[in-house]
């Protein structure tokens, strides 16, 4: 369940289930808070699994299992992700160097599974693995004006400037980390953490501290609009950022063009092996690319060339910037921006996708499908 349900429901949140944790799936109007981070900010909570890696050997630990570079310096982080043996993407992570620990941000529902499974093969190193999740409440700020939003309620740090870097400060006498992401709605977007401990106001009385700072991003300040997961999907897939449950998971990285997640010059991974020879060969047999539908088509649905099926949809939407449909599709590689007319967007041949029983035209669609106030660093690129 959420950190802060009685304020949630109060904003009259409906609620859906991630990961095995309840979270608002919207607050009765999913476009206009869509909108409202578009053109100011918006707050939605982020049901992140934490896992807490302790010891001298920590950087060393993770830096040997996942597929990029592990930073050394307390104040930093990295996008990377875990591989299986044949190269596909078992689990895509935010790592970061909180001093003497680091802190992993998983998909929900995934860190239990993933501190179990590194605790049976550590052996000689010293490295101590712990769950938090229970331990953190974690808020995403985004919109044009969530630096503004930031600035505004921050005590003793500046708004951080590089993607995936950190600082520590206080809200509402909150002590919190202040994270900047890398962009995933297309936005300005940062990431308040905080304890899931209690606080004692100025006026004596004990509240916890996920509710003081979320009141505090929401109401202090520059007003901000309450959003839920349903805007999160069609914010990030007008933004071109592929999502762990829809589009990552046991895909090849090279497939989804997640650059941004793999070192490729990196030593030994678990899967390097596979996605460097993909890297090598120049092409990976299939792509993902953004598909503009006649109408919305379900997660799954065939996308076609001719009589030829040559993909699928991995998640679809009714854009609410653009007010049409829009889709990612996971395509044969030849299936691409290049086939689809001058400016990369146009009519690829004969290209359909199927809903409900019937053929509907598409169009490849450029990433990002919106441009907003920065820039996603997951769109795909090949």
């Amino acid at each position: 369940m959420t950190v802060i349900e009685d304020q949630q429901d109060d904003l009259g949140a409906e609620w859906t289930d991630v990961g095995g944790r309840d979270i608002p799936a919207d607050y009765g109007r999913p476009a206009r808070a869509h909108g409202a981070v578009r053109r100011v900010v918006g707050v939605t909570e982020m049901p992140y699994g934490v896992v807490v890696l302790r010891g001298d050997d920590r950087v060393e630990y993770v830096d040997n299992v996942v597929s990029n570079d592990v930073p050394a310096e307390d104040g930093e982080g990295c996008y990377a992700l875990l591989l299986d043996p044949q190269g596909g993407i078992e689990l895509d992570l935010y790592v970061y160097n909180a001093g003497e620990q680091l802190l992993l941000f998983v998909p929900p529902g995934r860190a239990a599974d993933l501190a179990d499974e590194w605790r049976d093969k550590v052996f000689l190193q010293d490295v101590d693995i712990s769950v938090a999740s229970d331990d953190f409440a974690v808020f995403g700020v985004h919109g044009p004006k969530a630096t503004e939003k930031i600035a505004s309620v921050l005590n003793g740090a500046s708004a951080p400037d590089g993607h995936l870097s950190f600082v520590r400060g206080r809200m509402a006498e909150v002590g919190v980390t202040v994270i900047r992401t890398d962009a995933p709605t297309g936005e300005e977007g940062y990431e308040v953490v905080c304890t899931t401990d209690t606080t004692v106001n100025e006026t004596g009385i004990e509240q916890e501290n996920a509710e003081l700072v979320f009141d505090t991003l929401l109401n202090q300040g520059l007003n901000a609009a309450p959003f839920g997961r349903r805007t999160w999907e069609s914010l990030t897939l007008e933004a071109g950022t592929p999502l762990f449950d829809t589009e990552l998971e046991g895909r090849i990285p090279n497939v989804v063009g997640l650059r941004n997640a793999v070192d490729f010059d990196k030593g030994c991974f678990v899967g390097q092996e596979v996605v460097s020879r993909v890297e090598n060969r120049g092409q990976p047999s299939q792509r993902l690319v953004g598909l503009r539908p006649e109408e919305v088509p379900d997660s799954g649905a065939a996308v076609f060339r001719g009589d030829e099926s040559v993909g699928e949809v991995t998640r679809a939407v009714e854009s609410p910037d653009r007010e049409e449909p829009i889709a990612f599709a996971a395509v044969d590689f030849d299936v691409g921006p290049e086939n689809a007319g001058e400016g990369g967007e146009g009519e690829d041949p004969e290209l359909t996708v199927r809903v409900g029983g019937e053929e509907v035209p598409a169009e490849i669609g450029s990433l990002p499908f919106v441009e907003g106030s920065d820039r996603s660093a997951r769109i795909p690129e090949y």
